[in-house]
């Protein structure tokens, strides 16, 4: 069997398209005719055309039919790629492919075609994007692009000649490129390795995987392809005769054993040797299948009866052993792989299979493409029911190709529920199955679905509520303002498909309702100030006292009917207030005079007026000290107040000294002080502290509290004679249940 392999010394040969066609037909002459008569029909449109590679278009679709002929693709399949290329020259396609060739060779081509143009145009807008170094509007990533090209093949892939035509046509334009020596297109490359290797590979064609990925690589990192591809050459000849000599070896002493056995040497593939190297950090010297065999036998018994001869006679790697017989693959590859050493020490890796097994690993699902063309009768020997479990097979392996490659749970997905479409500018779209132009605009941007009126699907005017299809470009055309219709959510109008969307323009209608819920609160909040004589209160610090947010947010409950405009009347004119059971009475200060008159002295100058700062609440017997103010005579503030420093830093000269002066206990001045309280929120406490207070003779003038996150934090304004007194009093208070702190401020 012919492999396809990209070894550094040249491409395989195509053969020439005639002796395939002598081949088909000898074996299939009504699939050789059509095969024939598809050429003929492609040949004046496409003799004298050129793909954008550069390639000529019909020598490009023949070597794609000598690839599928390869690969086990039908004859049918092989005509079907002259007409995907025939459709670019034909004004109605489907048609006139439909009336020489039948519905199902015009569904083949007009599917591919499509297909061919999202790649283009992905490339090419993704080219654009990268040329003018800044993204363009729908404009991806290259990551991204190559993603969604995976999804849209995906989407085409219901039809598995779809899938095979696509790969066919990816290696062919690679070995063009490397026949002619130039360098792959920007994108070519790339998709060949991300996207059409793994699913080859997924799908069990090996021959077209192996080749496609060396391929690729030389593309991609051309200096790491040549390294190693000398590193192949060096000991070739050597390395070529080790292997034939243990090839003889290992055949002669199967047939020995009784055992019906072929022993092949295995083609060495450029990038699967650079994976392992990086993978296991490994020298070149230290990849074992460098050197490798493959012994096909006649069934499984005599597969591990072959496996037990090798590891009798050379030293096996246990570690490097896999029985992918008793667990196969997921893309359903089965084989022995072992690694020994010869006598030399040399290690090489031989793998052991059956002829069915060898034929799956070459070929994989190729075999399944009948069942697109059995229909109900059957067809090239495939029951009805035999084509169906065909295809279940077939679409699991892509549905695991989709996993394996975006990284989705795995879990049971259709492969109906998704469509994709492009944008103008070539980016590709996901969409639920069934969508239209209004799902399409939204998923897009929110803004371009509320202004969405009209739609051209591949350049023609149709209802906003089609269905869209895989594979065409949607350009919706919008009002400059405006919004949705309530008509499109109505289920049975069919506009909106995707929850995303629904909710979108429900959210819209949703903010409509509330900015006039808003205008209509504002206007009675209004109307209600301009009664009570307050219009210039503003309304967010109305807001604010009534515990809203914002202003909007109280005039949204009032446009709701769910707040109250007695509560703004109260809040405008509040009651009396009534003094519950633990909290303390307050006292008038008794110090209404100024209680530092006769209290402090000017040290030097008689009769001069004095005031006690209200920053620092100075009593004695603190350390003071005096600031001659402007107009308002000496302030005395503590020796350690913040505030006095800062004035004396700016003004010293205008510092004074005082002192606390004589006064007789009949008439001893008061003075009030800040103290500061920390505590365990609860109930009870600011009765339980005000009672100390009160206990100590000491009378509360002022109350300040607040409790953040159960933390209560509490200022007192008391009354005292003596400073030295409060701290006794503060140490009672600090003992109380839940204060942590108590201090003077």
């Amino acid at each position: 069997m012919k492999t396809l392999s990209a070894e550094p010394a040249g491409d395989a040969p195509l053969a020439p398209l005639p002796q395939l066609l002598t081949a088909t037909a000898q074996t299939q002459p009504e699939q050789a005719l059509a095969l024939a008569r598809a050429r003929a029909f492609a040949e004046p449109l496409l003799a004298s055309e050129t793909l954008d590679t550069g390639e000529n278009t019909l020598a490009h679709a023949d070597a794609v039919a000598v690839i599928l002929k390869t690969v086990g693709g039908s004859e049918a399949m092989q005509a079907a790629c002259y007409l995907v290329y025939a459709c670019d020259h034909l004004n109605k396609p489907y048609e006139v492919i439909a009336k020489a060739f039948g519905d199902s060779f015009a569904a083949l081509a007009v599917e591919t075609t499509k297909l061919v143009r999202v790649q283009n145009q992905a490339r090419q807008a993704q080219l654009a994007s990268e040329r003018a170094a800044t993204a363009i509007p729908m404009a991806q990533t290259a990551a991204v692009q190559t993603e969604n090209v995976r999804k849209m093949l995906l989407a085409f892939s219901r039809d598995l000649r779809v899938v095979m035509l696509r790969l066919a046509s990816r290696l062919q334009t690679l070995r063009f490129f490397a026949a002619t020596r130039q360098a792959a297109l920007p994108g070519v490359a790339r998709e060949a390795l991300q996207v059409f290797a793994p699913l080859a590979n997924r799908l069990g064609i090996r021959e077209i995987k192996w080749e496609m990925e060396d391929l690729a690589f030389r593309f991609l990192e051309p200096d790491i392809y040549r390294q190693v591809a000398l590193l192949l050459d060096e000991k070739r000849s050597e390395r070529e005769l080790h292997v034939e000599q243990l090839r003889l070896q290992l055949a002669s002493d199967l047939k020995a054993q009784g055992m019906s056995a072929t022993v092949q040497g295995r083609p060495k593939h450029i990038y699967s040797i650079v994976k392992k190297m990086r993978g296991k950090s490994l020298a070149f010297d230290q990849v074992y299948d460098i050197r490798a065999l493959r012994i096909v036998v006649d069934d499984i018994a005599d597969c591990y009866a072959a496996l037990s001869w090798v590891h009798s006679q050379f030293t096996p790697i246990t570690e490097e052993f896999d029985d992918y017989i008793a667990k196969p693959k997921a893309n359903g590859y089965q084989s022995l792989h072992t690694v020994v050493r010869d006598a030399a020490g040399l290690p090489i890796e031989i793998q052991i299979r059956t002829p069915a097994m060898h034929d799956h690993a070459e070929h994989g699902v190729a075999a399944h493409w009948a069942y697109k063309e059995a229909g109900v009768k059957g067809y090239a020997g495939v029951s009805a029911s035999g084509a169906y479990d065909a295809k279940i097979a077939v679409l699991r392996q892509l549905l695991a190709w989709e996993r394996d490659l975006s990284g989705a749970a795995a879990q049971e997905i259709g492969l109906d529920d998704r469509i994709y479409v492009l944008t103008p500018d070539a980016a590709i779209v996901e969409l639920p199955q069934g969508a239209t132009a209004v799902d399409f605009a939204y998923s897009v941007h929110t803004e371009l679905g509320h202004r969405c009126r009209g739609v051209r699907l591949d350049g023609v005017m149709v209802p906003l509520n089609t269905p869209l299809k895989n594979g065409q470009t949607v350009e919706v055309t919008v009002a400059k303002e405006g919004g949705p219709s309530r008509d499109w959510l109505m289920a049975e109008q069919g506009y909106l498909v995707s929850h995303r969307a629904r909710s979108k323009v429900r959210a819209w209608f949703n903010a409509q309702a509330l900015h006039e819920t808003v205008a209509k609160g504002r206007e009675a909040v209004e109307k209600l100030l301009q009664r009570e004589g307050k219009t210039a209160l503003k309304l967010h610090d109305l807001a604010a006292q009534l515990g809203f947010n914002s202003a909007d947010d109280l005039f949204e409950v009032v446009g709701k009917d769910e707040f109250s405009l007695r509560n703004i009347e109260t809040l405008l004119h509040p009651p009396e207030p009534v003094r519950a059971d633990d909290e303390p009475l307050l006292k008038k200060p008794r110090s209404a005079s100024n209680p530092a008159k006769g209290g402090v002295l000017v040290v030097g100058v008689d009769s001069l007026m004095t005031q006690l700062a209200k920053c620092c609440k100075p009593a004695p017997p603190d350390d003071i000290c005096g600031f001659v103010t402007r107009g308002k005579g000496v302030s005395v503030h503590r020796a350690d107040c913040s505030n006095l420093r800062e004035m004396v830093t700016q003004n010293g000269e205008r510092v004074i000294e005082v002192e606390w002066g004589q006064t007789q206990a009949a008439d001893a001045s008061v003075y009030p002080v800040d103290v500061a309280v920390q505590a365990t929120d609860r109930q009870g406490l600011l009765h339980d502290i005000s009672e100390v207070f009160t206990k100590e003779k000491m009378n509360v003038i002022g109350v300040q509290t607040q409790s953040i996150r159960g933390t209560a934090l509490m200022t007192f304004t008391v009354e005292v004679s003596d400073a030295g007194r409060l701290h006794k009093v503060l140490g009672v208070v600090a003992e109380l249940p839940g204060v942590k702190s108590a201090r003077r401020r």
